[in-house]
């Protein structure tokens, strides 16, 4: 099939396919008299398979390791288990830190309950308010408003 027929299969943006060539996650299509890459059965299932990783939000680093295993079956595949706890981590971190940015914002959110100019915007007014910057090696760094000064900041994971 022609790249526009993996596309379609898929759900898979063409230059995303060669792109994924290009990173060599994806082996690359022979090509035809005309000079179109075509791809066979393995390209489809290689390519579901980084587009199950990548809704996974798995880095492509991630998903080259991933395929490494995929590729040598016989392999132990503890290293698998340990991509994915890591993979985990990452996520939890991530989720821990979207929860602090959404209680910064409905700290924001409560500067404005009715509605005014904007001259007198809480929100506006906030957010035009000098930023607090910990020290980068202790702290992550992160927009933290006057008024929200008060709230617990993460650390950064090293």
């Amino acid at each position: 099939m022609k790249i526009g027929g993996l596309a379609r299969i898929t759900g898979t943006n063409a230059e995303t396919i060669r792109y994924y060539e290009r990173e060599e996650l994806l082996p690359v299509a022979a090509r035809t008299d005309s000079n179109y890459r075509i791809y066979g059965e393995a390209h489809l299932e290689r390519l579901s398979f980084i587009r199950n990783c990548r809704n996974l939000d798995m880095t492509l680093d991630e998903i080259r390791k991933l395929l490494r295993f995929k590729d040598n079956p016989a392999n132990d595949c503890e290293g698998v288990n340990q991509l994915l706890d890591g993979h985990i981590d990452t996520v939890g971190n991530r989720i821990r830190e979207l929860r602090h940015l959404e209680q910064q914002l409905k700290g924001l959110r409560k500067l404005c309950r009715d509605p005014l100019d904007a001259g007198h915007c809480g929100i506006l007014n906030e957010l035009a308010q000098p930023v607090d910057m910990p020290p980068r090696s202790h702290v992550k760094v992160e927009r933290v408003p006057h008024t929200l000064r008060g709230v617990k900041q993460m650390s950064s994971k090293k």
